[in-house]
C-alpha cells in the first residue's frame, strides 16, 4: 500500500484554500475543451467563494478570487477571467534593497553627527563663526559625555576630541572652553556607595508592650496602697 503524505504532494500556494481546492485547480489544467474549462473554473471560483461568505460583499471579492484562482495554478491556466490577467512579477514584486550605514564612529560617547558637523564647520570662511560654533559645541560634547559615563569630563580631553575630529583645520580657544560654564543635569539618582554607614534608626517599643508596661506600674501603685 502506497502511503500519500503531504511532503510528497505538490506545494500548497494558498494553504487557506486547503488541498482539495488545489487539486481540483490540477484538474483544470487537464481539461482540453476551451469552453469546458472555462465552465469548470467558474464553478471552482463559486467553491471558493462559498469558504468565505463574510467577504462576499466587498467590491473586489470576485477579483481577487481570480488571481487567487491563476496563483493555485502557478499562473499557467488559460481561461477567460472577467479581469485581467495577473502575473507572477507583479505579484511577487522585491522591495528595493535598503543600504545600512558601515560608517565607523569615533567617539560613539559624542555620537556621528558631531564628527559631521565638524566636517562641516571647516568648510566655514568666517573664523568667527567658527569659534562660536566650536564653543557651542564643546558644550554639547560635555554634556553628551557626562551623560554617557557619569562622571565630570575633563576638558583637555573635550579640546583634544575637537582638534582630531577638525583635523587640525579650525584654531581652537582653549581658555574659552576652559572658561565654559557646567551645564550638567544628573538624570541618576545617588545611590549610596558600599560600606557607607546607614543612618541610626530609633529604637522604640511595640506599642502592645509599652500598653503592658503601663498596665504593670499602676498594679504595683495599687499593692503598695493596700499593705498600708
Amino acid at each position: 500500500m502506497r502511503h500519500n503524505y503531504n511532503n510528497t504532494r505538490r506545494r500548497l500556494y494558498l494553504p487557506e484554500y486547503g488541498r482539495h481546492i488545489h487539486e481540483m485547480v490540477d484538474h483544470l489544467l487537464t481539461i482540453e475543451d476551451r469552453d469546458e474549462r472555462n465552465r469548470q473554473a467558474r464553478a471552482v471560483i463559486a467553491v471558493m467563494g462559498n469558504l468565505q461568505p463574510l467577504l462576499r460583499d466587498t467590491a473586489d471579492f470576485t477579483h481577487k478570487l481570480w488571481d487567487h484562482l491563476f496563483i493555485m495554478s502557478d499562473f499557467q491556466l488559460d481561461v477567460d477571467s472577467p479581469y485581467p490577467r495577473p502575473s507572477r512579477d507583479e505579484l511577487q514584486m522585491t522591495p528595493r534593497k535598503l543600504l545600512y550605514s558601515q560608517e565607523r564612529i569615533q567617539f560613539k560617547h559624542y555620537g556621528k553627527y558631531v564628527a559631521h558637523f565638524f566636517d562641516k564647520l571647516r568648510t566655514e570662511p568666517n573664523p568667527e563663526v567658527q569659534s562660536v560654533a566650536v564653543e557651542r559645541m564643546a558644550r554639547y560634547m560635555r554634556s553628551k559625555s557626562f551623560e554617557y559615563n557619569q562622571e565630570h569630563p575633563n576638558n583637555e580631553v573635550i579640546i583634544k576630541d575637537i582638534k582630531i575630529m577638525t583635523k587640525g583645520d579650525i584654531a581652537v580657544d582653549e581658555d574659552a572652553i576652559n572658561n565654559l560654564r557646567n551645564d550638567y543635569k544628573q538624570h541618576l539618582s545617588a545611590r549610596p556607595q558600599k560600606g557607607a554607614a546607614r543612618p541610626a534608626q530609633k529604637q522604640s517599643g511595640k506599642p502592645g508592650q509599652a500598653k503592658q508596661h503601663n498596665n504593670n506600674s499602676k498594679n504595683r501603685t495599687s499593692t503598695q496602697q493596700r499593705k498600708k
